[in-house]
Parts: C-alpha cells; structure tokens; sequence
C-alpha cells in the first residue's frame, strides 16, 4: 500500500559466456522475465545482444514480485544496445511485455502514478490499457505506451507518444448504483428507517427476520441510498483496487462506494487478508463501502471473530515473520440472519422446528463481543399479502438519499480538520467535543445504562448514533427523542 522506488539496473558484459541473469531477491514471475523480454524484443524486430547482461533490482534486501519490471528492464537492454539514447531527465518506466513486443494491463500503476509525484518524477511510461489510472494523479506527465517498438519511436523522435490530459477527480466521482429502489421494498418502514440512519452516520447493521422478509433486498438498495465518494475516498478506495489488479483493463480512478458481497464459505484470509504474499481481503476492498454478510450466523465463529479489530480500528493488520503490514479497512458491515436454523422462530404463522439447544448454538454463533460492535439492530418481520398487494406509495432510494446527503455535509462542516467523514468514525475525543445531550437525553441514556447494563462501548455506540439522528432532523442538540430512538435500536430481540 505504500509503494517503493526500485531501480532496475543492467550491465552488459562485453567478456564471458553470453547469459541474462536477474539479482535483487527477485520471484519465479520477475525471475521468468528475462524470457519474456529477449523474446519481446526479437519480435519487434530487435537485435538482443548475445553477451553477458545483468540485471540488479535495487534495493538488493527487499523482494521483487509481479511483472512490472519487464518494461524498465527493455528499456535498459535497448539503451546498453544503443537501441534507446535517453538524456538524464528522470522517469518512471513500468508494465509486463508480451512475447510481441506489447505492453499488457498491469496492476499497481496509480501507486506508481502517486510514488512519482512525491519523489517529484515528472514523466511515468506506462501501458495504455492501465494508463487511466495514473492519469487522475496531478502533476506528472503519463505517457500510454502501446509496445515496445512505439517507445523506440517516441524516444528517436519518429513518432511521439502523446500525453494523457489529466482528469478532474471530482467530475468523475459518481452515485451509486442499486440492484433495487427502497420503493420496491413492500412494508419494513422501521428496517428502512435503520438503513437509513446507517447510510447517513455510517453506521454498522444487523438485520434479523425469518426467510423471504426481504433483508437481502434491503442490503441491496442500500448503494442507493449512499452518498457519493468524497476526492480524498476516492483515492483512497483507487488504491487497494490498484494494488490487488482489480482495476479492468482501461479503468481508472474508482467512483462508486464499494459494494462487496462474500460468501459464507469464504476462507479467513480472503476476508480479512493475508497470505504468504500478504494481500488486502475482501473488507479492505469494502473500505469506504459496505461489507455486505448475508447468512451472518452461517460464519465460522473464528471468521467473526476476526472482524473485531478492523471494526473498532478501521485497519487490518497482518503479521508474518518478515514483519508486519497494515490494510485500511474502514467500511460499514450490514449483515443479515435468521433467528433460528430453520428460520421461523416466533413467526406469526410458521412453526418452528428446531430445538431449543440448536436454537441457542445457532444465535451463540454470534459473540457478545460482535454484536457490541453494530450499533443497529432491527428485527425484520414476516410481511403479510395485504402490503405486498399495497399500492400505497413509499419513499425511493433518490428522495432518501438527498436526506442522507445533507446529514453528511453537516458531519463534513462539523468533524472538518479531524481526518474523519463520518460520526461512526467518531473517538471518545470527538464525542465529548461535538455531542452535546440535553438534560432530558442525558437522563434517559444514563437510565437506559443501568437499566440494560450496557457496556462502555455500547454507551458510546448509543451516542453516535443519536448524534446522526439529530443530523437528519436538522437538529444542533441531541434531544430526547433521538436517544430513544437509537436506544430502540440498540435493544437486541
């Protein structure tokens, strides 16, 4: 996540055997480059010395991974071949050649686009399936190369690559797009009023109703109903997508708020991250977004348990021998269950078959510890034929998510300079400092703590949320209605 500037450095021996070797702790996929390049430049057309070349990757103490080192070590063998004369301006030369002689898509290019801005590189060549992501970063020249034989040209001055004109970031920001509209959604008033007090805030939900009740439909309207990524957000989300290659071929920067579904058999380290080579998992590429677990009770435990730091931290940190890393991981989770096995646990017209035993492994599945750590719970009940046969109309996923906007730009205006977007992301510091209680809402908070026995977080839990209820209403103050309203769902069925 925080790229490294590596020179490539090659020599080419005018005595001893002819052979291409790669030093500087390179991988089989860098180490299999050296074929990759010798057969690249003969299809262009190119002499390939037959001498001794060496190849350093410099610094020596770090590994070298991927096949973005193909491109600067073609253009060190072009230049010891006189193929290439470059002057002493300082660039940035990155991507995998094929064996034609093309440059094909490669994954990290907008950190390289970033790594060159702060080491005050001014030209970057890169290819031009991938060039769109380096574009958005200011302030460098991009130049989408096609081939080799296409940098030779640029380079001899026979036919110039032209520059990429950078792009305004924040005209490519866009809203997000639903699978369904909130007016789709027949009955849930109260499930609909928590989605979208947990858009406007970003805070956590649990949703928990028999099968059919619609709490994945809800999940899915949720994109709607999000306001759109700020700059810094965007660049931020660009960034992981960059560095895992999940960027298509002629991307760039990323526009929309992630929307990542896992499923249930999903393994620990494609969640959460990691690998010999460690890699971000799915709730780093849910970072600004929405971690959607459907099935929340079908998790193995040590899987939910594992979301426990990120959710508190909004980081992920991975450790392996060699050291340790860290991934951003600051995204809102909406999971939804079933309250039992079967699904039908006090249903109005189902029975339910399972066990009291089963019953109490099954929601056990879900640790205290996690549950403390989603700040809203609604309850999704059976809906009868008489709403879904309802023409009565509801709010859509557009008049909801202005109000959702406007919440968000007093959080902006009020938590400006203290590097946070939204009130979940609020520490004790920042609750003291912009929550203020009335006397009636204090009152009924510090009942409601000794009455429920809730823990510390869940007081602090309770406030943010009260905090995003009196956004919506516009209100300056925490009054008691908001408090009791987040209270209400806080109150676990």
């Amino acid at each position: 996540m925080n790229p490294i500037e590596v020179e490539v450095e090659v020599n080419v021996a005018s005595k001893g055997f002819p052979a291409f070797n790669i030093v500087g702790l390179a991988t089989k996929a860098v180490d299999e480059a050296k074929e990759r390049v010798r057969t690249a430049l003969i299809n262009s057309g190119i002499e390939f010395p037959q001498k001794k070349i060496t190849v350093n990757l410099a610094p020596a103490d770090i590994p070298k991974e991927g096949s973005a080192y193909d491109l600067p070590m073609a253009v060190g063998v072009l230049v010891a071949n006189e193929e290439l004369e470059l002057d002493g301006t300082k660039r940035f030369f990155y991507g995998e050649v094929g064996l034609d002689g093309k440059l094909r898509h490669t994954k990290g290019v907008f950190l390289l686009a970033s790594l060159a801005k702060e080491k005050g590189v001014s030209e970057v060549y890169v290819p031009k399936l991938s060039a769109n992501e380096a574009v958005v970063v200011e302030g460098i020249k991009v130049y989408p190369v096609n081939s080799l034989l296409d940098l030779i040209r640029h380079f001899k001055g026979e036919k110039k690559i032209k520059v990429l004109k950078n792009l305004d970031r924040e005209e490519l920001i866009a809203d997000a797009e639903a699978e369904f509209d909130l007016s789709e959604v027949a009955g849930q008033e109260q499930a609909k009023r928590a989605l979208e007090i947990a858009a406007a805030g970003g805070h956590n939900l649990l949703m928990v109703g028999p099968p059919g009740a619609g709490k994945t439909m809800l999940a899915r309207a949720l994109p709607g109903i999000l306001p759109a990524l700020t700059e810094a957000e965007s660049l931020e989300v660009t960034k992981i997508y960059s560095v895992t290659g999940n960027i298509e071929p002629g991307g760039g920067l990323i526009r929309r708020r992630p929307f990542r579904t896992p499923h249930h058999t999903t393994s620990r380290m494609g969640l959460i991250g990691g690998g010999s080579q460690p890699m971000p998992g799915e709730i780093s590429l849910a970072h600004r977004g929405v971690l959607f677990l459907d099935e929340f009770a079908e998790y193995p435990r040590s899987i939910l348990e594992a979301l426990r730091q990120p959710l508190e931290d909004g980081v992920v940190s991975v450790v392996r021998v060699a050291g340790s890393l860290k991934f951003p991981a600051r995204f809102m989770l909406v999971a939804a269950s079933n309250p039992c096995p079967c699904g039908y646990l006090n249903h109005p017209k189902k029975p339910c078959t399972c066990l009291p035993g089963s019953i109490l492994r099954y929601q056990k599945r879900m640790s205290g510890p996690i549950l403390d750590r989603i700040d809203l719970h609604v309850n999704v009940p059976f809906v009868e034929v008489e709403k879904l046969r309802s023409n009565t109309p509801s709010a859509s996923s557009a008049e909801v998510r202005e109000r959702v906007k406007v919440a968000r730009n007093i959080q902006e205006k009020r938590l400006a300079g203290e590097n946070i977007y939204s009130n979940a992301e609020m520490k004790n510091k920042q609750i003291k400092k912009f929550c203020q209680l009335s006397e009636d809402a204090d009152r009924l908070l510090l009942s409601a703590v000794d009455k429920w026995q809730l823990s510390a977080r869940s007081y602090f839990r309770v406030i943010k949320v009260s905090r995003t209820i009196a956004d919506l209403a516009g209100a300056a103050t925490i009054e008691y209605s908001h408090v009791a309203e987040a209270l209400q769902y806080r109150m676990r069925s």
